[in-house]
């Protein structure tokens, strides 16, 4: 059994000992798993046939993981046969705030209040009162977040606007405190509770710290019901909690990495998580 853990060149170097550990993790488990550059591969459709090249090199693998925003990569490679960790569907779906939050209202998980807009078009006239949080539809990380308190921050913002992105009302959000919640196909493997003190993102990366979360039955129903509803792999469910202390989504990580859980816990979960990959391909 050989697979593909896709990276952007960028991310392979800032991952370099994440991608190490996957690979080491799929070894142990008799999987060849190799990392593959996105900037190396072309796909597309050759002579009325779906293609994909390495460096010109016609290649084929049995399964994917995916570790890059590129739907349409996902969606060739499932065409093509191949399976795909996280599937098209998510990828497509979580990789843009908006799409996620259209797909979790539908399951009846509160959202926060939101407003969308595609790049480059600006609202003639404010939907929220100062102040509120604009936020990149395909950001990740919360590099791409910034609470904006009033209109000279707004017309500063706009003029870096050149792809989607939302609007949000920070009114009844608990500021610098959220929750990721670890899953691997219909299975729950651990929550981790994000706090930061000096910024009103909680993310670990921005300073914030890190504890282990124990779950209420209420919480555990929430995400049952998002995790029945899609085939995920490996992926992180982050909410923030309202002022009396319930969940409300945020957004799904597809390419969640998990530094915080391996911190806290001596959870192995690549060995999990390649272990669900290798049952998944052997009744495909």
């Amino acid at each position: 059994m050989n697979g593909w853990l896709i990276y952007t060149e960028a991310d392979s170097i800032r991952n370099k000992s994440y991608i190490d550990w996957f690979i080491d993790e799929a070894k142990k488990q008799s999987i060849d798993l190799a990392l593959l550059l996105r900037e190396d591969i072309s796909v597309g459709i050759q002579k009325n046939k779906q293609i994909i090249y390495e460096k010109q090199e016609e290649i084929h693998a049995d399964f994917a993981v995916v570790r890059t925003m590129d739907p349409l990569l996902n969606k060739q490679l499932e065409q093509m046969g191949i399976t795909v960790f996280n599937n098209a569907v998510i990828s497509e779906t979580f990789n843009h705030k908006a799409h996620g939050y259209l797909a979790m209202q539908k399951l009846g998980i509160p959202v926060p209040e939101s407003y969308f807009f595609p790049g480059k078009i600006i609202p003639s006239s404010l939907p929220l009162d100062f102040p509120f949080v604009a936020k990149a539809a395909n950001g990740k990380g919360g590099d791409q977040v910034t609470m904006i308190y009033n209109q000279q921050e707004w017309e500063k913002y706009q003029k870096s606007c050149t792809e989607d992105f939302l609007l949000q009302s920070p009114e009844n959000i608990q500021p610098g405190k959220d929750l990721r919640v670890f899953i691997i196909n219909k299975k729950i493997i651990a929550a981790v509770l994000r706090t930061n003190t000096n910024d009103f993102r909680a993310n670990y990366s921005l300073g914030g710290t890190a504890s282990l979360y124990t779950l209420n039955k209420t919480e555990i129903k929430t995400i049952q019901k998002i995790i029945d509803a899609y085939d995920f792999g490996l992926a992180g469910i982050d909410f923030m909690f309202t002022k009396e202390g319930k969940l409300i989504f945020n957004e799904i990580e597809d390419a969640v990495g998990s530094r915080t859980l391996s911190m806290l816990t001596d959870i192995n979960i690549l060995e999990a998580y390649i272990s669900y990959i290798k049952e998944k391909i052997a009744v495909r």
